[in-house]
């Protein structure tokens, strides 16, 4: 049996949604093992000027737990 944990977190970039998603599982990776999937909660923007200038994601960041269950 696998199990599975979940972390909400917010990252930004002005190149796009993809890069903003990437930053989000940077940090993520930097603490925590095993990632295997990010979900998008929220994605929106920021504009000035008739341009987006920021890009912004909500994410939800699955990892593997290492637990040994006895049978």
């Amino acid at each position: 049996m696998s199990m599975l944990k979940g972390i909400e977190i917010l990252a930004d970039s002005d190149e796009g949604f993809d890069a903003a998603a990437r930053n989000a599982v940077k940090p993520a990776a930097q603490s925590v093992r095993n990632i295997r999937a990010i979900f998008i909660n929220d994605m929106n923007a920021k504009a000035y000027g008739g341009k987006i200038t920021r890009y912004r994601v909500n994410t939800k960041i699955s990892f593997l737990l290492d637990v040994k269950v006895a049978a």
